[in-house]
């Protein structure tokens, strides 16, 4: 799959229905082939005209989106941290490895005291978002881990976290079954983690 312009879609690493009951498959196919596919192709339009920047990678672009020319600027950022941000979300989703290691379990504890305590506080963070946004479980330069929030498309690529772990807190993501139950939608979500993938980010940060 490119790594730049043009950007493509990356399809589910698992079917629409296999985070059913937690969430339905019509959510999957609309947050998928219809908001994530709309950030890719935003990003390629907004792309098109401007070759130099053809070969830079999404996440060059993002870090350096100040150098970007003002008239793509803005699409490149929220259309990028769209996509950028949807794809970490949908690979650390599965119907398998939904319990973490004994390893992680302990890494969580050192951070936030236990696994409910973890919950409870991140959970709080999710609710936090006021309006559409991500919570995010961060590693930190120290080798510690903190719960941060991100409004809209945003991303932690410009500063000093690596995210583990995210929720998707805009309304697409969790409406069709949940209405305005933003709560029960965290509660369910808890339930489609897969913890293998969260392993598998703190090892690409270095951190496991």
């Amino acid at each position: 799959m490119n790594n730049h312009y043009p950007f493509e879609l990356i399809p589910l690493p698992y079917d629409y229905q296999a985070l059913e009951p937690y969430i339905d498959t019509q959510t999957m196919m609309v947050h998928h082939d219809g908001h994530l596919k709309t950030y890719v192709d935003n990003l390629n339009k907004a792309l098109r005209d401007y070759p130099k920047y053809h070969f830079w990678s999404l996440e060059k672009l993002l870090i350096n989106v100040d150098r970007l020319p003002g008239k793509i600027r803005t699409a490149v950022k929220n259309n990028g941290g769209g996509v950028y941000n949807h794809d970490f979300y949908f690979y650390i989703m599965g119907n398998t490895n939904n319990e973490p290691s004994q390893k992680m379990l302990r890494l969580i504890e050192n951070s936030f005291g236990s696994y409910n305590q973890f919950f409870t506080k991140f959970k709080e963070a999710a609710l936090s978002v006021f309006g559409s946004g991500w919570a995010i479980l961060a590693a930190d330069p120290n080798g510690g881990m903190r719960i941060v929030t991100i409004a809209n498309q945003d991303t932690l690529l410009r500063t000093r976290l690596f995210p583990i772990l995210s929720i998707d807190v805009w309304e697409h993501a969790y409406y069709l079954k949940h209405q305005n139950r933003r709560a029960d939608y965290i509660d369910d979500w808890f339930h489609v983690i897969d913890w293998r993938a969260v392993e598998d980010n703190l090892i690409a940060g270095r951190l496991l």
